[in-house]
């Protein structure tokens, strides 16, 4: 709750506070008709805002091993990547895809390629990299597609990573076309 005067208060009301409360519920204003005979002023703001939901997260504190979205693991040896998405941490991630390399188990597109090419990973800092830290889940799978496009048109994804079918949508994203311009008739 902050106490503020307002400057432009009627004449009647200049000596009365006024105090805010973030709306959660209807319930708040049983919580706030216990003011409605002092001196103060109730005043209710939002957290559902268009501006709350579309500016990025405010998670810049913490360490990216610990967030979790789409991430891009490179070879050390041929230095092709392999993309992603966990909605656990990234650390967590990237110990199950080395201890599939460890056991010879090729569980997931990465592991099998340096199992199959005797390829080298490296350690976490130098091998993921966080392409896209996501806190919405459903977002995982349009975006880990987008990515694997991506690297699959610059001729940097590892070839046992398929990119599925071509998204006529992300390609426009890729390849975006010249706009379309008229010609004159001389």
């Amino acid at each position: 709750m902050c106490v503020c005067t307002k400057h432009a208060i009627p004449r009647d009301r200049k000596n009365k506070k006024c105090a805010t409360f973030t709306y959660i519920s209807p319930q708040i204003r049983t919580v706030t008709n216990i003011f409605s005979n002092t001196n103060i002023r109730i005043a209710y703001k939002c957290r559902n805002t268009i501006a709350n939901r579309i500016k990025p997260p405010k998670d810049h504190r913490t360490p990216s091993h610990n967030k979790w979205g789409i991430y891009q693991l490179t070879c050390n040896t041929c230095s092709q990547s392999y993309v992603g998405q966990t909605s656990r941490s990234l650390s967590i991630r990237f110990q199950e895809h080395t201890r599939y390399i460890r056991h010879n188990n090729p569980q997931s597109a990465y592991a099998l390629h340096i199992l199959q090419n005797q390829q080298e990973y490296g350690p976490m800092n130098s091998t993921m990299t966080l392409l896209n830290p996501l806190n919405n889940p459903n977002l995982l799978l349009p975006y880990e597609q987008h990515y694997i496009q991506t690297l699959h048109h610059e001729g940097k994804l590892i070839p046992e990573q398929n990119p599925g079918e071509t998204n006529p949508l992300f390609q426009t994203f890729i390849n975006p076309q010249p706009p379309y311009s008229t010609r004159t008739q001389q």
